[in-house]
């Protein structure tokens, strides 16, 4: 789940805060979902192009606050990916053009590893690749269950849908998937 850090009446809270204009409210709310939002968005996006994504992400969220009702039975964190979804499409909409990054860059980096680095590049170009052939609700319950981390209840209201249609989805994403992956990645990919 998304919000561990934040049991759901302190988020609930904050929520209400943030909603009245406090930003050390939605500092925190931010502190706890940064990371399943940035992993949602990374597995879509570069890098780069992820980092500024997020941050737009956050301020849409920060101005549509008044619109997110606690009292609706809707998640905080299933308003926000819901937001955080759209701001995807709507990327893909603006950036059709972008051409990714080649693999073969050289890391300055010393401290990583190169064989390690490269067997991780190309284990995520892989499930990258296989996650692209998905039908697109598919890759939306992958990416926002096992990459954002939410729970079957947020992702069903994320998506608007049952939890059960989620689950029946995952299943179905998941079997898919397997089908799709190489049994070894690293071997099929050299």
């Amino acid at each position: 789940m998304a919000n561990q850090a934040l049991p759901p009446e302190e988020l609930k809270e904050l929520a209400k805060r943030a909603q009245d204009g406090d930003t050390e409210a939605f500092g925190k709310i931010y502190d706890a979902f940064l990371t399943p939002v940035y992993r949602y968005v990374v597995f879509r996006f570069p890098e780069e192009l992820a980092e500024d994504l997020v941050a737009d992400i956050f301020v849409k969220a920060w101005e549509k606050m008044h619109t997110y009702k606690a009292f609706a039975g809707i998640p905080f964190s299933a308003w926000l990916f819901r937001i955080a979804r759209h701001a995807v499409i709507d990327a893909y909409r603006s950036q059709r053009g972008f051409e990714e990054l080649t693999e073969d860059l050289i890391d300055e980096d010393t401290d990583n590893d190169p064989k390690t680095r490269t067997q991780r590049t190309m284990s995520i170009a892989t499930v990258r690749g296989a996650l692209e052939q998905l039908p697109k609700d598919y890759r939306d319950v992958i990416l926002l269950h096992y990459v954002a981390g939410l729970g079957h209840a947020e992702v069903a209201d994320a998506l608007r849908r049952s939890e059960g249609y989620v689950r029946i989805m995952k299943f179905r994403a998941l079997k898919k998937l397997e089908a799709l992956l190489p049994k070894d990645p690293l071997r099929d990919n050299a």
